[in-house]
């Protein structure tokens, strides 16, 4: 008996392997040393400055580039805010910090930025690139995988299998290291002196107790696959559903990277070059209807009224080309494009000459109406009423070509209230009399201005001019006719009438 036991035990423990628990990974910090591994770090920096969330600038990948090389390159003890104003923003050896916080303004938005990155699950197997608050030096992470649990020993192992089995029997204490054989009759144990006994008391239970037993089993296992069967569908659902919404998101960010794109390339022409883009805002205090020579200098009348008049009176813009200012300028700060502001009657020829302009207004600005007059639409005034011309000839029907007025047009004795509809100007040209890019967005009223402006600033409304646009428009010259309904003084979504690229 003896012997079959200690020969049963050591066949269960001989095949008893060394386990270990489920595996799991976690990020740890992590040095770059070899040419692979730093390669690996290069190919996830061009990953994040593709994204949406870098792309679009070009301070953050410039800084993040940077410091990133020169953490590879060993020079991570040289990555200070001064060397960085220095190397990636152009700023003079010993320009204050303190009042120019470019570095510690753009390191903060790169810090949101890659959070929001790795925040994505998508991103979830990537090397992690982070910028620590109060450092510039970043700091990269990978996956490693980590054990859970230690090596099981033989022994101890067996002696838990035999545990284990004896719990999941409890209708026959039996160790399953040993086979338990009936004794013969009048023989006693003398291992057991009770056993007699036991065995009887067992002899009307050991049955009932074994049917209760397969019972709660099988209801167990009916439980747990019915279980199991509803976290595969329900994981198979949300897996689909989670794919469904990562192919729409990519979608978006890639049409989104498309609108972005075409606006980016609408302005390249202002913001291609050095030279200082000049915005030219329309005056609407001011009588420009015989400002229509470009040669003419531009007469500025003696100051004779009263100072409190010329606070209340001179220098008004409306508040609608503030706004188109203000959408425009945003577009330019995002490149780091210069720019300056100047009333139209402040602008000089010469200045205009000097780089690309963008006018705002259309019958307030004298800039404007002297430089549509050669474009195929234009403005002028007729009969009372505040027209866009188109000065290209149609056929009417004796074969004559026709030109001049349109139905785009406002009464000048509209009282504003009534006013429901405004037509505007957008264009996008080389002047040949100032020999710079010039970009116009013009109204007949005010509320026409801002819907010009808003086509032009908008990705979404500027997709909805190019959509019938030729492919190779970037090289091309381009003008449009708008029209915006008002309601309440606010101006609609523009809506495109006519247009031509030349």
């Amino acid at each position: 008996m003896e012997s079959n036991q200690k020969t049963t035990a050591e066949t269960n423990a001989a095949v008893v392997r060394p386990t270990y628990g489920p595996g799991r990974l976690t990020y740890e910090p992590w040095q770059p040393q070899s040419g692979d591994d730093k390669a690996a770090v290069r190919a996830q920096l061009d990953l994040l400055l593709v994204h949406s969330l870098f792309f679009q600038s070009k301070r953050y990948p410039a800084l993040l580039r940077f410091v990133v090389e020169q953490t590879l390159e060993g020079n991570a003890d040289q990555v200070k805010e001064r060397l960085i104003g220095m190397e990636v923003f152009g700023r003079a050896p010993g320009y204050d910090a303190n009042a120019d916080p470019v570095v510690r303004v753009t390191a903060g938005e790169i810090r949101k930025r890659l959070a929001q990155y790795y925040y994505d699950p998508a991103h979830g197997e990537e090397i992690r690139i982070e910028l620590p608050t109060g450092s510039y030096v970043p700091v990269f992470q990978k996956i490693v995988p980590v054990e859970t649990d230690a090596p099981v020993d033989a022994k101890e192992g067996a002696e838990g299998l035999a545990a284990e089995s004896s719990l999941r029997s409890p209708a026959l204490n039996v160790s399953p290291l040993v086979r338990q054989e009936p004794l013969a009759a009048g023989r006693q144990d003398t291992q057991h002196p009770d056993a007699e006994h036991v065995g009887a008391g067992r002899v009307g239970t050991g049955p009932q107790r074994a049917g209760h037993s397969t019972s709660s089993v099988l209801v167990i296992n009916f439980l747990l696959a019915a279980l199991a069967l509803s976290l595969g569908l329900a994981g198979g659902y949300w897996l689909h559903a989670y794919r469904q919404s990562q192919v729409k998101v990519s979608a978006n960010e890639a049409a989104g990277r498309a609108a972005n794109q075409a606006l980016d390339d609408f302005w390249a022409p202002m913001t291609a070059g050095p030279a200082t883009v000049t915005f030219c805002l329309g005056e609407p205090a001011r009588d420009s209807s015989g400002d229509t020579d470009p040669a003419q200098t531009i007469q500025h009348p003696k100051l004779t009224e009263p100072l409190y008049f010329r606070l209340r009176q001179s220098g008004l813009f409306a508040l609608a080309d503030v706004v188109t200012l203000t959408r425009m300028s945003a577009i330019l700060q995002r490149q780091e494009k210069s720019f300056r502001v100047s009333a139209a009657s402040e602008a000089s020829f010469a200045q205009l000459r000097e780089g690309p302009a963008v006018l705002i207004g259309a019958y307030d600005n004298l800039w404007t109406m002297r430089l549509t007059r050669d474009l195929r639409f234009g403005f002028d005034s007729i009969d009372g009423n505040a027209f866009i011309l188109d000065r290209k000839p149609k056929q009417d029907g004796q074969g004559a070509g026709k030109q001049g007025k349109t139905e785009w047009f406002t009464a000048w004795d509209q009282p504003y209230e009534k006013l429901a509809r405004d037509y505007a100007i957008v264009a996008r040209y080389h002047d040949s009399m100032t020999g710079q890019p010039v970009v116009i967005a013009a109204g007949i009223s005010e509320e026409g201005t801002e819907a010009a402006g808003e086509l032009i600033s908008n990705p979404a409304d500027l997709a909805n001019l190019l959509e019938k646009a030729p492919a190779n428009w970037r090289t091309m010259n381009m003008e449009a006719v708008i029209e915006t309904q008002v309601i309440d003084g606010h101006a609609g979504p523009p809506q495109v009438r006519a247009f031509t690229f030349w």
